[in-house]
């Protein structure tokens, strides 16, 4: 095999293709495009309402925000539950204390 100086990229390409046709970094891929799709919208909001495109950029940022709440879901519904139960407990003890 004949490597030359400009063939580096055309091997990387080959071998994400194949891992990607093996079905080994599809997954891998869709997983880190399904987060960082979200963040773009939300990039490209926060720009639209810093250039003066308000309306729109504000629906983009929510969109975003929205898309990644969405994705990241797992983490924040257990954050969420631990959150509302420390609240809980301190009411708890607080009208306790007060007798």
């Amino acid at each position: 095999m004949n490597l030359k100086r400009g063939n580096g990229l055309a091997v990387v390409l080959i071998v994400i293709g194949a891992l990607m046709l093996m079905g080994i970094l599809g997954p891998l891929i869709g997983g880190l495009l399904g987060l960082v799709f979200p963040i773009i919208l939300i990039a490209l909001g926060y720009y639209g309402v810093r250039r003066g495109k308000v309306f729109i950029g504000w629906v983009i940022l929510v969109i975003g925000i929205m898309a990644l709440f969405a994705k990241l879901s797992w983490i924040i519904g257990p954050l969420l539950g631990i959150a509302i139960l420390i609240f809980g407990i301190s009411l708890f003890r607080r009208k306790r204390n007060t007798y």
